[in-house]
């Protein structure tokens, strides 16, 4: 019998190919071409959870437990918007959110 640890494990290695596999039908059924770099992605990451349980070596890079690094399940999140014909997520901080937008002070020459 499986530790719970060990069943935790396997399911997040089965999810976790099962999203890849839906990513690549999806692309296919929508005939949405992926890049090269896209398709080797999908079968290098889908070999290595195969054969090693998790597609990343640095524990620092993913939970423990979890068969992709948070970066790996990022692309694979944008591959399947992509297959699903929806515009790319951007996931670094936008250009014009929090106090990083420029303020519209009106005239600040003291001129009026």
């Amino acid at each position: 019998m499986l530790s719970p640890w060990d069943q935790q494990r396997k399911a997040a290695q089965r999810s976790a190919l099962n999203a890849l596999k839906r990513a690549r039908r999806s692309a296919e059924k929508a005939g949405v071409s992926l890049s090269e770099w896209e398709g080797e992605f999908l079968d290098s990451v889908s070999e290595r959870v195969k054969t090693l349980g998790r597609a990343f070596a640095d524990p620092e890079k993913g939970a423990p437990g979890q068969a992709l690094s948070a970066m790996q399940g990022r692309k694979l999140k944008e591959i399947a918007a992509k297959a699903k014909g929806e515009e790319p997520k951007r996931w670094g901080r936008s250009k014009t959110s929090g106090s990083n937008r420029p303020q519209d002070y009106g005239n600040t020459t003291g001129e009026d």
